[in-house]
């Protein structure tokens, strides 16, 4: 009798251990699926905003990942809608998705991803997709640098990059994407010393623009990207070619869409339904979110998908060659840090030249000369910074060992 009494005890006490060591093991093992319906940083500003360093939050929520992976990375400038624009194509709320400029103080900084993937069927594969939002350029208090650590890491991570832009397409815009994809191109094959051909994402530039005069956003970017003529050797329109020839590498990789403002009272937007917002943008925003799932495609390095932990691992190495890399900033990469390196080429050159005794017969003059301006290339061809660029710097160099020469 005294053990049948004893026996709801002993049984409640079991379940109490079981419920226990049920909680630990979720502890331990997957996180509740609820905890990932938010967003995530996975990489961080440091204190002086110039370098990136990783969260641990979002990488976790990547890490269990074990599909192939796809990145919709958004980019753009400060408050242009961005964080908006991915709950919209997650068919989320502001106060449950990516937070919103106007609604919160912790407006986005670094890099940050929806913790739960979208899966879509990709050419007949089960691809987890992951919806990324950076922090926004030409804010106050950041460095050209950090801007352009951002820009070129969502270049690198993205499987389609889409380039969130009000009314138009600047100068400025195209220079600072140019200048990401160079950076992207440099630091992808420096991955762990391997050379591995930089692959670009799908390029999706969203104009926010009502009217167009006419003209297709296809049209206006066509137009913005083509080569100007320069019959008369001017530098900056040479400049201005070089940054079009570098976006050569995304080339037929890229589209144009244009997206109307959802209406005209923008700090109200996170509080309007479908049916309150302009017709015309619900309808366009639903052929958006078919188009992006229509060129997504899984990423790829070195010829293989990454899963999560993959993913991680491949993001962790590209921000250390980032960090560790002296990036020069927008607009400078020729005039000043390819500068540094063609003096130090133009230095080798003349020690070279200056340690032959005059007079020599002409053979040994040629003799020496070769062997030096062959110096002189390799080493700029290993310590360049970009792959378009640097055309110009060559001819530089090329120009001043001439005149070294004839003096």
């Amino acid at each position: 009798m005294g053990r049948g009494r004893r026996a709801p005890g002993i049984r409640a006490l079991a379940l109490v251990l079981l419920a226990v060591a049920a909680a630990a093991g979720v502890a331990a093992g997957d996180p509740d699926p609820d905890e990932l319906e938010r967003a995530f940083p996975i990489v961080e500003p440091d204190h002086g905003h110039t370098k990136l360093r990783l969260s641990e939050q979002g990488l976790d929520a990547i890490r269990r990942i074990e599909n192939p992976i796809a990145v919709v990375g958004v980019i753009g400038p400060y408050r242009s809608g961005k964080s908006f624009l991915l709950n919209q194509l997650l068919s989320l709320s502001c106060d449950k998705g990516f937070g919103v400029g106007h609604m919160r103080d912790t407006k986005t900084k670094g890099i940050w991803i929806w913790g739960t993937p979208v899966e879509m069927d990709v050419d007949g594969s089960k691809v987890s997709v992951l919806y990324l939002d950076t922090e926004g350029f030409e804010s106050v208090g950041k460095s050209n640098v950090y801007d352009d650590r951002i820009f070129a890491l969502a270049t690198v991570l993205s499987s389609v990059l889409i380039y969130n832009l009000p009314e138009t397409v600047r100068e400025a815009d195209i220079s600072r994407l140019s200048f990401a994809v160079e950076i992207a191109e440099e630091f992808y094959g420096r991955v762990k010393g391997q050379d591995v051909a930089f692959e670009p994402a799908k390029l999706l530039w969203l104009i926010q623009r009502d009217f167009l005069q006419g003209k297709s956003v296809q049209q206006m970017v066509n137009e913005a990207l083509q080569r100007v003529p320069n019959d008369n050797g001017d530098k900056y329109i040479d400049e201005v070619n070089q940054i079009r020839d570098s976006l050569a590498v995304m080339g037929d990789n890229s589209t144009a869409f244009s997206l109307p403002q959802p209406h005209l009272q923008r700090t109200k937007l996170c509080d309007m339904e479908d049916k309150e917002l302009e017709p015309l943008y619900v309808k366009r925003r639903e052929q958006l979110k078919h188009l992006v799932a229509s060129i997504i495609k899984p990423k790829i390095v070195q010829g293989k998908t990454l899963n999560g932990k993959d993913f991680v691992s491949f993001l962790q190495q590209i921000l250390e060659a980032l960090n560790k890399g002296e990036i020069p900033s927008t607009g400078s990469l020729v005039e000043i840090f390819n500068k540094a390196i063609l003096e130090r080429c133009l230095k080798v050159y003349r020690e070279k030249m200056d340690g032959l005794g005059l007079p020599v017969p002409v053979e040994k003059l040629q003799q020496v000369h070769e062997m030096a301006n062959d110096e002189a290339r390799i080493i700029f061809d290993k310590q360049h910074f970009g792959k378009h660029h640097a055309a110009q710097s060559v001819l530089k160099l090329e120009d001043e060992i001439k005149k070294v020469c004839t003096l």
